[in-house]
């Protein structure tokens, strides 16, 4: 059985920190890549909260590993990016005080319908500035590829890695499956800079399924990212919750809907969890 370390975006188990310690606890997870506490948004939290959801965590033996930040995701021609780099500049304070050691962000979203490579130099000095921000901090920032910003596809991820060798990168296959790119394909070209990785898995229309359960290789990348000494991922469920599931009288129609639907959270979140540590346990 491979050796990793598994956190998890808890939030999407519940909103509540202590309700998100349980859902780990029960899963037997290494810790958080935290994105929302008591339904706040992780970069908007008081240094207090932070401080107290340290201590939790800790009394919980359970560590944070990344923050789930939404820097980066902003419109790159709307949005006040001076106002964004303030932001920026809280999440790092926060990470401190949480004594976490990366940073997930974005590259921006780009104009529906307006051509990408006209944003590049933008987009570049911007994560460059970022970056320079963190630079003596000791924590390093990751980019995820993610639907609609600048990187969202193999090669534009690639383009801002080997322009900015500092910037990590997260490796997420489901979204790459809804930017019509080949996962194994993705992987080949990105591979030499990725941290670490999102679990989330997708059907070939972009819904997204347990580890495993979808075309998005899981298993290979999994394996390959494990043969050079990749250690850490994150559990990113997304999976939908059916609300009234269990309240369906009869049994057929509840095996219909829940092939990749669930009724609660809760269990939602433990079915990724167990899908990953299936593919993780498979030779």
């Amino acid at each position: 059985m491979k050796q990793m370390n598994v956190y998890a975006f808890a939030d999407e188990a519940c909103a509540d920190i202590d309700q998100q310690i349980i859902a780990m606890k029960r899963n037997r997870l290494k810790g958080l890549e935290i994105r929302n506490v008591d339904g706040e948004s992780i970069s908007d939290i008081s240094y207090a909260k932070a401080r107290e959801v340290r201590q939790k965590m800790e009394r919980a033996q359970l560590s944070v590993w990344s923050i789930g930040s939404p820097i980066g995701k902003i419109d790159i021609e709307e949005d006040d990016f001076h106002a964004h780099i303030e932001t920026f500049k809280r999440t790092i304070e926060i990470a401190h005080i949480l004594n976490c050691e990366n940073i997930r962000l974005f590259s921006f979203f780009i104009p529906r319908g307006k051509d990408p490579a006209f944003y590049k130099e933008e987009v570049l000095n911007r994560l460059k500035q970022f970056v320079e921000i963190a630079k003596g901090s000791g924590i390093d920032l990751c980019h995820e590829n993610e639907k609609d910003i600048y990187g969202d596809t193999a090669q534009r991820c690639l383009e801002i890695h080997r322009e900015i060798p500092e910037l990590k990168g997260i490796f997420d296959p489901a979204n790459f499956i809804q930017c019509s790119q080949d996962t194994l394909k993705s992987w080949e070209l990105l591979h030499p800079y990725i941290k670490y990785l999102h679990i989330k898995d997708a059907l070939s229309d972009g819904t997204v399924v347990p580890a495993g359960s979808g075309i998005g290789n899981l298993k290979l990348i999994i394996d390959r990212y494990y043969a050079q000494g990749g250690r850490h991922v994150t559990v990113e469920p997304h999976l939908t919750v059916f609300d009234g599931l269990e309240k369906l009288e009869h049994q057929d129609m509840q095996s219909n809907i829940a092939a990749f639907q669930y009724p609660n959270p809760n269990i939602a979140f433990d079915t990724a969890c167990n899908a990953l540590k299936k593919l993780i346990c498979e030779e």
